[in-house]
Parts: structure tokens; sequence; C-alpha cells
């Protein structure tokens, strides 16, 4: 890993377990049709939301949609950074459940 690229905990792929907490790369796409998770770009996992990029609600919206998926409260995901940005990192304290794509 370059030392230019600290934030990258993720290495060559969009996710990491950092103990029992999961770090997952996110290359968001606000304002769609629909609330969906993509496929992953890279080290980043695309994911849609409908809300619209502003103040930093889209990606609260998305905080707030993938929380079921992961099977956890909203409070156990944590924006490490990208809060306004499409580029972030989350971090998913001890999750329930894997969407599919962590599996392929």
């Amino acid at each position: 890993m370059s030392p230019s690229r600290p934030r990258n905990a993720t290495g060559d792929t969009f996710f990491a377990w950092d103990g029992d907490t999961l770090v997952v790369n996110i290359l968001g796409k606000p304002a769609a049709s629909k609330d969906a998770i993509g496929k992953p770009l890279g080290t980043q996992l695309k994911v849609s939301v409908t809300a619209a990029p502003k103040d930093g609600k889209a990606t609260d919206h998305m905080v707030r949609f993938l929380a079921p998926l992961f099977g956890v409260a909203v409070a156990d995901i944590e924006v490490v950074f990208g809060q306004e940005s499409i580029h972030k990192q989350l971090r998913i304290k001890a999750p329930k459940k894997l969407p599919p794509v962590f599996s392929a």
C-alpha cells in the first residue's frame, strides 16, 4: 500500500474487516431513480440513493437505507469520511448480515 493513501484501509477491494467492524468504500450516486446497491467498481461499492445531494442528506439517507440490509441500527454505521462527497468510507459495527455483493 502506498504511503500517500492512508485512508484506504481496504487494500485492493471495496471492503475489509477491522475486528468485527466492516469497513466499506462507497461510490455514491445521489438523486437516483431508486435506492440500490450496485456492483463494486475497483475499490469502491456503488450505492445509489433517491435523496438529493444537499447538505449531506444523501449520505444520511444512504445510511438509513443500508442499516437494515446489514441488520444493524443506523447508529452502528459511522461515516469515516465523505459526508458531502460521492467518495465515502463507512464503518459498520458488527453487521448481522451481508448483502449478496459481499460474497460474490
